[in-house]
């Protein structure tokens, strides 16, 4: 019992190393991975060779498929051109098995003294997340050794002699078996890797463990269609193709198994060298013989499972992919596309406010006004999908990221109940009155609602572009904005004081309007600040050394305190 404890934590050790070089791999390359497939589309053999990368880095050709997946969800990736790269990620997988399977144990304790070194040194940033990856690559080395010497031990035991012996009967049980360990281990390399050694071990024969080799390889595509079961019909098609091909992969080479066994036995004398370069040779060949095929693989894809006709919402396609969240750089991607909606969605409820004013159409108002349940459901939407995404996979750029998305959506939503709230008090003010705006008053509130919208278009783009040269300009156009609201508002009440008819009966609504739409802009303009602050660009504090703050006044809500008060007495008389 002891020894098969010992082993199955030294398979559990193998996995978390894994795991670990993957996680770290990702949270500290996530972007330029991203960069690296994006570039591959063009062309089959780039699209492999850029599989084959990414995979010798991640250790994981599931991981790979996840974020290949969330690329087709979000139409950056043509689904031919995402097979190739899953090929070449299956080729990337057995060369590392290759690597690993190599006497590298004295590199263990190196790799865990230097890995814990620069984490305890430098944690929470990339020196530190590098540490991490050398600790899993540690952990992988420690763990082969660990399995070795446990499998020798426990294949003492006949019990466990006669169980084995028994795969050795029915190859379909082989290739079963196989694949149920990938998928419960939720890595093909750590199982690979640990049937080699067991197979170097005399624990099983060469032909079982090549049975169980052609079960894991089978195993991983599994894993990556039942992993996007839940995704959108676009980032499950990847998975399945890739399956396809692994599929008719070992369809062909079962009948093969005799002629190889007695090849490799005749040519490699080690045990556990036959069984990586048997998953190598069997990777090697479903790429030379199938990369031709991407696109009619493609094919039967689309026709066995088509794209519905509406894979949205209102007749919009969703962005936010839970295949993207294994991935946070790829996921953050996916919120930001949906929170460019939610301010689109926002700029169109902003641009009717004017239409509104100008033709007194209650119907579009009421239209408008629906609208800011959209927005709404956007912000809950992101706001659950981002707390998804782990904190701790994130580096720091992609945690102020992070922020910043959900910043912008809190923003956006706010905006949303502003014009909300500036529509209702148009219709019940304006429109079931029968009142107008003076013909100054009106231009006013044109000019600043052009503004307005131009502002907001700035501020999508400083949000969306991460630029501090935007962030800046848009701060100098806050300040444009208070300047003008402060003199409209001041020429409001000149316009009471000579007893403009329209003005004294619109003032209240006019004073509102104008006070909403700065607070708009300041909303707006707030998108400026993290970036500002990221950049060095922000005064730790922007008032006056002489101005006391009992001293410091709100001038706009002196000016709108007259005009109420003048518009009182005016009406009056």
């Amino acid at each position: 019992m002891t020894h098969l404890l010992n082993l199955l934590a030294a398979i559990a050790l193998l996995v978390w190393g894994t795991h670990l070089v993957r996680k770290d791999t990702l949270r500290v390359l996530g972007a330029n991975l991203r960069q690296i497939l994006a570039r591959s589309v063009g062309n089959r053999i780039k699209a492999l060779l850029s599989g084959v990368g990414v995979t010798a880095l991640l250790q994981s050709s599931t991981a790979t498929a996840l974020i290949i997946s969330a690329f087709v969800g979000q139409g950056l990736m043509v689904l031919s051109s995402a097979l190739a790269v899953m090929l070449g990620a299956d080729l990337g997988t057995s060369l590392m098995a290759m690597l690993f399977s190599r006497d590298l144990s004295w590199l263990s304790p190196l790799f865990i003294f230097v890995g814990v070194v620069l984490f305890i040194a430098r944690q929470s940033t990339t020196v530190g997340y590098t540490g991490r990856i050398l600790i899993g690559l540690g952990l992988m080395l420690l763990a082969l050794s660990l399995v070795r010497v446990s499998a020798n031990e426990l294949t003492r035991a006949e019990a466990v002699r006669a169980l084995l012996a028994s795969l050795g009967s029915d190859r379909l049980l082989e290739i079963t078996v196989g694949a149920v360990l990938s998928v419960l281990s939720y890595s093909s390399l750590a199982i690979v890797l640990l049937i080699a050694t067991l197979a170097g071990s005399q624990v099983v024969t060469v032909d079982v463990a090549l049975g169980l080799v052609l079960g894991a390889n089978l195993g991983s595509g599994l894993l990556a269609v039942l992993t996007t079961l839940r995704s959108p019909i676009e980032a499950r098609q990847v998975p399945l193709g890739n399956l396809i091909f692994k599929l008719m992969g070992v369809a062909l080479m079962v009948p093969l198994m005799d002629f190889w066994t007695r090849q490799l036995h005749a040519s490699v004398a080690d045990v556990a060298t036959m069984v990586v370069l048997f998953h190598f040779v069997f990777n090697a060949l479903v790429c030379v013989l199938f990369i031709g095929l991407t696109d009619a693989v493609a094919r039967w894809v689309n026709y066995w499972l088509p794209k519905p006709v509406s894979t949205n919402l209102n007749g919009r396609q969703r962005h936010l992919d839970p295949s993207a969240l294994a991935t946070p750089s790829v996921a953050l991607a996916c919120a930001v596309r949906e929170a460019m909606h939610q301010s689109d969605v926002v700029e169109t409820m902003l641009r009717g406010v004017l239409d509104v004013i100008k033709t007194n159409d209650q119907a579009l108002a009421q239209s408008l006004q629906k609208m800011d349940d959209t927005v709404d459901a956007l912000y809950s939407d992101i706001k659950y999908y981002l707390t998804k995404i782990s904190r701790e996979a994130l580096n720091d750029k992609e945690g102020r990221r992070w922020t910043d998305i959900i910043s912008f959506t809190i923003n956006m939503e706010q905006i949303g109940d502003i014009v909300e709230r500036i529509l209702e008090d148009i219709e019940t003010k304006k429109i079931k009155t029968g009142r107008e705006f003076s013909q100054a008053g009106m231009a006013e509130i044109t000019e600043l609602h052009g503004y307005l919208v131009a502002n907001l278009r700035l501020g999508m783009s400083v949000f969306l572009n991460d630029d501090p040269r935007d962030a800046l300009k848009l701060l100098e156009e806050k300040t444009r904005f208070r300047d003008l609201e402060l003199q409209y508002a001041a020429n409001h009440l000149n316009r009471l004081t000579d007893n403009t008819l329209q003005s004294i009966e619109t003032s209240s609504l006019h004073l509102d309007l104008i006070s909403e739409l700065k607070r708009v802009n300041s909303l707006i303009c707030s998108i400026a600040y993290p970036i500002l602050e990221s950049a060095g660009a922000l005064a730790p504090n922007r008032l006056r050394q002489h101005v006391s703050p009992a001293d410091a006044t709100d001038k706009q809500a002196d000016l709108k305190t007259e005009a109420v008060i003048a518009a009182q007495t005016l009406s009056n008389k």
